[in-house]
C-alpha cells in the first residue's frame, strides 16, 4: 500500500479522457462493462452468492443495487446483470434514469433477466435496508460529482449512513458523498458512509486513503501501459485471470490472521522433540512405596526450578452423567495418605468430587520429560486442617475466599470488585482474624493408582504404575506399553 499509486481528481479525468482518446480508442460502454464485472468479482470475492440462515437453510443473496444518473450508475446496471448470472438475486433503484441509448440498453439487459427496478419511494415505505437487502451496491456518484445531493438522492445517502445501520455497503471507485481526494477526513462523524467495500477503477483516488473499511480492491482490468507510464502509476499485478486485485482494508489484517492460524495449525501437527533424559527401570521401583517415588521426583522438580509452580496439576472430576471436566490447581501437601488440596466446597469440581467420590490429576514437568498421573477416590480434611491452612493464607486470600461464590456467573468484573471492597472494609482490622468460610476447605486424594511416565525416543516411553483396589491392600507394580 505504500507504493500503490492515488490519483487526484484532475488526474482521474486525465486517465478516462486518455482511454477514450483516438490513440487508445477505448469507448465508454466497453469500460462501463469492464469495470460493471469487476465491481460483480470483488463484491463476489468477499459475499459469496448463497447465504445460509440459522435453521440451515440456504438461498440466494440479496443485492440492492443503487444507481445513480452518470458513469457509475452505469457500472452499477452492469454489475446487476453480471451479479444475476452469478446466481444472485438482485434488485435496482435507479431513481433518475438517463434517456441515453447505453443506459436504456442496460436497463433492457436487467430487465430480460427478471431483474425488478423499484422506486425509492417503494424501498423506503418498506423500511430499513437491512430488512430488505444483505448487501447494497452504492454506484451512486463517481469521482466528478460536487455539491450537495438533491433529492431523492439525499434521502438515499441518509439510509445508508451509520445511524441506519444499513447492510455491508459496495462503493464503486468513490464512496458517493465523499470528496474525491479529502474523502470524509473534516466531515462530522456519522455524516457520510462508511463502506465495508470500495472498489477502486483504473486505480485509487485520493480518498481511498481514507477508506477504512474491511475491504479494498482494484478492478478494471484494462490500463494498458503507455497509461501506467504517462502517469507513473505504481498498480499490483492481477493474478490469474481475475478482473480484480485486493488492495487492503481492515480485513486484510484479518484473513492474514487466519491464513497465519491455518498455517499455524497445519504446523502443529509437525510439532514434536525426541525425549532423551533418561529411562525408568523396573529395578528402581520394584518393592518401593509409590508415595516415597513421588517425593523423590517432585523435590527434583521443586529444586530443579523446572517451572514457577511445580505444583501446579490438573485435575480431572466428572458428574453423574459421566462428563468430564479438568482445570489447573495447585497441590498443597502430600503425605503416605495422599495429597491434599483446597478449594471452595460449593464449585463446580467441589460439587462433583462429592458427588462421585473420585478424581484423578496429574503433573508434567517439560524440562524433565516427566510425567505423574494419579486416580484415587476423594474425603475431606478435617475441619480444623482446612481452618489451619486457611489462616496460614495471606489476609487478602482470606478475603477472596468470601468474595467469590466459584464457578457462578456473575454480572461483571466490578460485581467482584465491589464485593472485595465491601468486604475489605468488614475486615479491616488485622488484629481479628478472618473466619474461614464454611464453604471452604480441603480434599484429600487417596491413590488407588500412581503411574511414572519417562519421556524416552521414538515415542517408546516407560511407563511404570502402582496400583491397589482399595486403601487396606498393597501395591501392586507393573510396566505398561506407551
Amino acid at each position: 500500500m505504500t507504493q500503490l499509486s492515488y490519483l487526484s481528481q484532475a488526474d482521474a479525468i486525465a486517465v478516462d479522457v486518455e482511454l477514450m482518446g483516438p490513440v487508445l480508442g477505448f469507448s465508454v460502454d466497453q469500460l462501463m462493462e469492464l469495470a460493471g464485472l469487476s465491481v460483480a468479482c470483488a463484491l463476489a470475492a468477499e459475499y459469496p452468492p448463497e447465504v445460509v440462515d440459522p435453521s440451515g437453510a440456504s438461498r440466494p443473496r440479496r443485492v440492492l443495487v443503487l444507481a445513480g444518473p452518470g458513469n457509475n450508475g452505469g457500472d452499477g446496471l452492469v454489475a446487476a446483470r453480471h451479479l444475476t448470472h452469478f446466481g444472485y438475486s438482485v434488485q435496482v433503484c435507479y431513481p433518475k434514469p438517463t434517456d441515453k441509448p447505453l443506459y436504456n440498453g442496460l436497463v433492457k439487459q436487467i430487465q430480460t433477466l427478471g431483474v425488478s427496478l423499484v422506486s425509492w419511494s417503494d424501498l423506503a415505505a418498506a423500511g430499513p435496508l437491512a430488512a430488505q437487502a444483505d448487501v447494497v451496491v452504492d454506484a451512486l456518484f463517481g469521482f466528478s460529482f460536487s455539491g450537495e445531493p438533491r433529492a431523492p438522492f439525499d434521502e438515499v445517502i441518509k439510509a445508508l449512513l451509520p445511524a441506519a445501520k444499513p447492510p455491508p455497503i459496495v462503493s464503486i471507485d468513490i464512496p458517493s458523498g465523499w470528496h474525491v481526494e479529502a474523502g470524509d477526513s473534516g466531515l462530522p462523524p456519522g455524516s457520510c458512509l462508511q463502506p465495508d467495500m470500495l472498489l477502486s477503477l483504473t486505480a485509487p483516488k485520493l480518498c481511498a486513503k481514507h477508506f477504512k473499511g474491511a475491504h479494498h480492491y482494484l478492478g478494471g482490468r484494462f490500463v494498458p501501459p503507455a497509461v501506467r507510464e504517462r502517469f507513473a502509476l505504481a498498480l499490483p499485478p492481477f493474478p490469474g485471470a481475475a478482473q480484480c486485485v485486493r488492495l487492503g482494508g481492515s480485513g486484510a489484517s484479518a484473513s492474514a490472521a487466519a491464513a497465519k492460524a491455518a498455517a499455524t495449525a497445519q504446523h502443529v501437527a509437525d510439532m514434536r522433540i525426541s525425549y532423551e533424559r533418561g529411562g525408568l527401570e523396573e529395578a528402581a521401583f520394584s518393592g518401593r512405596d509409590p508415595m516415597a517415588v513421588f517425593d523423590e521426583w517432585f523435590t527434583a522438580a521443586a529444586q530443579g526450578k523446572v517451572c514457577e509452580e511445580p505444583n501446579a496439576m490438573s485435575l480431572a472430576t466428572a458428574d453423574t452423567a459421566g462428563r468430564p471436566s479438568v482445570r489447573v490447581l495447585l497441590l498443597k501437601g502430600y503425605s503416605d495418605k495422599g495429597f491434599v488440596f483446597f478449594t471452595n466446597y460449593n464449585s463446580r469440581k467441589g460439587g462433583e468430587l462429592e458427588e462421585g467420590r473420585h478424581a484423578a490429576f496429574s503433573f508434567y514437568w517439560e524440562k524433565l520429560q516427566r510425567q505423574i498421573r494419579v486416580e484415587g477416590v476423594i474425603s475431606r480434611v478435617s475441619e480444623q486442617e482446612s481452618t489451619d491452612y486457611f489462616h496460614s493464607r495471606p489476609r487478602g486470600s482470606q478475603i477472596g475466599a468470601w468474595v467469590s461464590n466459584q464457578s457462578q456467573p456473575c454480572r461483571d468484573r466490578a460485581e467482584l470488585e465491589e464485593r472485595n471492597a465491601e468486604l475489605q472494609k468488614r475486615y479491616a482490622d488485622t488484629s481479628v482474624p478472618v473466619p474461614k468460610p464454611p464453604h471452604w476447605g480441603g480434599y484429600l486424594i487417596t491413590p488407588l493408582s500412581v503411574e511414572f511416565w519417562q519421556g524416552r525416543p521414538s515415542r517408546l516411553h516407560d511407563r511404570i504404575r502402582f496400583r491397589r483396589a482399595s486403601e487396606a491392600e498393597g501395591w501392586t507394580m507393573e510396566r505398561l506399553q506407551p
